[in-house]
């Protein structure tokens, strides 16, 4: 298991935009941007979506990841991480959604409304590659 450089917290404080990829059923590749966050005391990625998305679904069948940022400040410095979602939880998602609204939006609340049930999938690291 890997863990997220120090040096790269920074990317988790800003409104850095994330690709994540996902496995469909039938072996290709999905990849989708997304809103990223981090759990330092677990050493976890988070990605916050809703359960009928198919990144969830995808999940569901297949845990593999791989997700891939770069500095909005300079687009030279990137982290890509490839690992497994080791949880998929409700537990304080329509909270970490709203804290999400704010960094990247500015918004006190998420302003889109939920069609389904908000969900945090927890990414651990396998492998961390970062440069810039």
């Amino acid at each position: 298991m890997s863990t997220i450089p120090e040096a790269y917290h920074d990317l988790f404080e800003k409104a850095t935009f994330a690709h994540v990829t996902t496995m469909l059923p039938d072996g290709r590749p999905h990849t989708t941007p997304v809103w990223i966050d981090y759990d330092p005391d677990d050493d976890r990625l988070l990605v916050n979506t809703e359960r009928h998305r198919r990144k969830a679904k995808n999940v569901a069948e297949d845990p593999s990841v791989a997700v891939s940022m770069t500095d909005p400040d300079n687009p030279y410095r990137f982290l890509s991480v490839t690992g497994e979602v080791d949880e998929v939880t409700t537990e304080g998602a329509r909270e970490h959604i709203d804290d999400l609204a704010m960094r990247y939006m500015g918004e006190d609340e998420y302003p889109n409304p939920i069609e389904s049930e908000r969900v945090v999938l927890r990414i651990r690291a396998d492998e961390v590659y970062s440069g810039g």
